[in-house]
């Protein structure tokens, strides 16, 4: 069993030497320089100040490269928060947006200890596609006034109130803020055939940057919008929590927890793929709780696992937490030393930055993959996506989980059904390959098959099964060898069946309860005892050799 909490620093030390410390390092830097840009288009993105974007990087970063549960990780803030800390951040402020991230982080860490890691990993596929998906297009669309460079006030906050707002401003669009997105994302994508060492998006800073002082380009930069930039951590502060203001922002917390929780897995399973390895899920999220408590007490936003980082990591030669730790230190030193240059940045860059992030996390091919697929997985992939746009995040994913729910039981109860045997069997009847013995029935006994679990989407069919019996039998059998697990309700249709044949004077036999969770959820009801150790039988030809004697047995008592 996975140990609870058990950071994977304590384990990489042990082996550590000089050379992994180097190729640590170098990752560690180009994965800071990476994450520079990233971390102030985020925190742009957000509604809140730039700083708060690097805080969170350094603060979370530090934090969940040394108490992770994984080897590889990149913990900071992501484009999946934007949406959901920009409607914090409109709705009850920063204020308010800093203890939900203090509530979230209480809540991963309390999913820790409740081994709810392995659970969360079994999300369905289509939702995580349905909601990411949302949130790319989301995040495209909160940049497209900076990409053009609109002359508007503020963006509406409705996904269709957003671009009927474009349009109307669409006469306002500023060429220079457009030329200088363009060619963000053309650097970006374009600077890998040059360098892949250096990462596109800093060499994009750079040159667009120098252009937009150099040449005088009327175009709205950091500084403009934000002022100067503070080059100094602040001092923690315990954000003041009373009853009714967690009562307010215990939802959008949730959902941060939610989705924190999920995407560092996600991002943990990536890393594993990559290196072989094979994280710990609960130590993980203990240590996105841990960060995430933590920059909320510095004033950052929520941080988790990012998949792009942590594999720029993996490519980079990192390998053990001492990589994220370097990341967070080199983040650190940049902000120390150069933080209040990125000022300087104009707006439209990280506008183009954002789109190619928005891109990237759109998942189009896997999108097209899934609506190709099963109709209930595309259900839910189209459901948890609009609802995501047109209506909130939080809500999508309670619709997508229970929708999800919902199809699953309706699966597992088409796989499920009981069949009436009254004269003969054959074991190939339910194209089971298992033996090849014919048996026959004897006069006065039925035998019931059930075949899939036995839960409370599934029991009714015993109920109906029962009803359509034109006489009670002198014997029933029901044979559960292909009954893997049973719940309540299935325990207690069962007990009701028991309790109606006695009304008849009818001796009730199970045959091949071969599951152990079957057999022990029987004792542990009592419902073995009530119907007879002896009317628990190993298979279905010691069962029917018994009832033949029972139904005979009956009638040569009512002979007498």
């Amino acid at each position: 069993m996975e140990k609870l909490f058990r950071p994977k620093l304590i384990d990489t030390l042990k082996t550590y030497n000089r050379k992994q410390f180097t190729n640590d390092l170098f990752a560690g830097i180009i994965v800071g320089v990476v994450a520079l840009p990233l971390a102030i288009a985020f925190a742009i993105a957000s509604g809140v100040t730039p700083e708060k974007g690097l805080i969170t990087a350094v603060v979370a970063g530090f934090i969940i490269a040394g108490l992770g549960g994984s080897r590889v990780q990149i913990g900071g803030p992501t484009g999946a928060f934007i949406v959901i800390v920009y409607g914090i951040v409109q709705m009850y402020g920063v204020s308010g947006l800093i203890i939900a991230t203090f509530i979230a982080g209480i809540m991963l860490i309390i999913m820790g200890f409740a081994r709810l890691g392995t659970i969360i990993k079994f999300i369905p596929h289509s939702l995580i596609i349905g909601f990411t998906s949302g949130i790319a297009l989301i995040i495209f669309s909160s940049q497209v006034k900076d990409f053009l460079g609109l002359s508007m006030g503020a963006v509406p906050a409705d996904f269709l109130e957003k671009w009927k707002a474009f349009f109307m401003h669409i006469s306002t669009i500023n060429l220079y803020a457009v030329g200088v997105a363009v060619s963000t994302i053309l650097i970006i994508v374009f600077w890998p055939k040059v360098n892949k060492k250096v990462p596109g998006s800093l060499i994009s800073i750079l040159i667009t940057t120098a252009a937009v002082h150099l040449l005088h380009l009327p175009v709205e930069t950091i500084g403009s919008r934000f002022g100067v930039i503070s080059s100094s951590i602040p001092a923690p502060q315990i954000p003041h929590v009373d009853y009714a203001t967690f009562k307010h922002l215990i939802q959008p917390a949730f959902t941060i927890a939610m989705l924190g929780a999920i995407e560092s897995l996600l991002s943990a399973v990536v890393a594993d793929g990559m290196i072989g390895g094979n994280h710990r899920s609960n130590t993980e999220l203990i240590a996105q709780g841990t960060a995430n408590i933590f920059s909320s007490l510095f004033g950052g936003i929520p941080a988790t696992g990012a998949i792009a980082r942590t594999a720029t990591n993996v490519k980079n030669g990192g390998r053990t937490p001492v990589a994220g730790i370097v990341h967070a230190l080199t983040l650190l030193l940049i902000l120390l030393i150069a933080g209040s240059w990125a000022s300087l940045i104009p707006i439209a860059n990280l506008a183009g930055i954002l789109v190619i992030v928005a891109y990237n996390m759109s998942e189009w091919k896997n999108f097209r993959s899934i609506l190709k697929g099963p109709k209930g997985d595309a259900l839910v992939l189209l459901i948890t996506f609009f609802l995501t746009v047109l209506i909130d995040l939080t809500i999508a994913i309670e619709v997508g989980i229970v929708l999800a729910a919902f199809l699953f039981m309706r699966n597992m109860i088409k796989f499920s059904g009981v069949s009436a045997y009254t004269s003969e069997i054959e074991d190939e009847d339910f194209g089971y390959d298992l033996i090849d013995d014919k048996y026959e029935v004897p006069k006065g006994v039925t035998v019931f098959e059930i075949t899939g679990p036995l839960f409370f989407g599934a029991a009714y069919k015993v109920k109906d099964a029962m009803r359509y019996l034109e006489r009670h039998p002198k014997v029933l059998i029901i044979r559960m060898r292909h009954v893997p697990l049973i719940d309540a309700t299935g325990i207690q249709v069962l007990q009701e069946v028991n309790k109606d044949l006695k009304k008849h004077h009818t001796i009730l036999m199970l045959s091949e309860v071969n599951s152990q969770q079957v057999l022990k959820e029987l004792k542990d009801s009592r419902l073995l005892f009530a119907i007879g150790k002896g009317n628990v039988l190993g298979t279905l030809k010691q069962a029917l050799e018994k009832a033949e004697k029972e139904v005979n047995y009956k009638i040569q008592v009512g002979k007498i």
